[in-house]
């Protein structure tokens, strides 16, 4: 018996679609492993490990070229650097819930307009039309 897992039995215990895992390969997060004459790749334990990791950073906003700095940062060599790739993305982060949160209160103020028109144009539609 073989140790590791096979890409289907892999993908399953991961809760990715095998797509998913050869797509990582091919973005350098996770290494293919030797395919063996007449046999089947097997992936080590640490794979599952690392599609966790991939899917837990994608989760808090990081892309997967964050993603990929951060695993190459994840021996501890260099903390600086991925406290700043974090505070990056927290920044990123806040810009776009201010962006958000005009957005939201613009939609909410065209929506009570559009609550109190009587007869004309939509104040919706008004406002998707014009330049302001």
């Amino acid at each position: 018996m073989q140790d590791g897992l096979t890409i289907g039995r892999l993908a399953k215990a991961a809760g990715v679609n095998v797509e998913t895992i050869r797509y990582y390969q091919r973005r350098g997060l996770i290494a293919e492993p030797h395919k063996p004459l007449g046999g089947h790749r097997r992936y080590p334990q640490v794979v599952m490990e690392q599609i966790a990791f991939v899917r837990r950073a994608q989760q808090l906003g990081f892309s997967l070229a964050e993603v990929k700095s951060l695993m190459d940062l994840s021996d501890g060599r260099d903390l600086k650097a991925t406290r700043i790739i974090a505070e990056k993305k927290h920044a990123n982060l806040e810009l776009h819930i201010a962006q958000l949160s005009q957005m939201r209160r613009r939609l909410k103020s065209l929506i009570d307009k559009s609550r109190k028109a009587v007869k004309g144009r939509c104040p919706i539609i008004e406002a998707l039309s014009t330049d302001s």
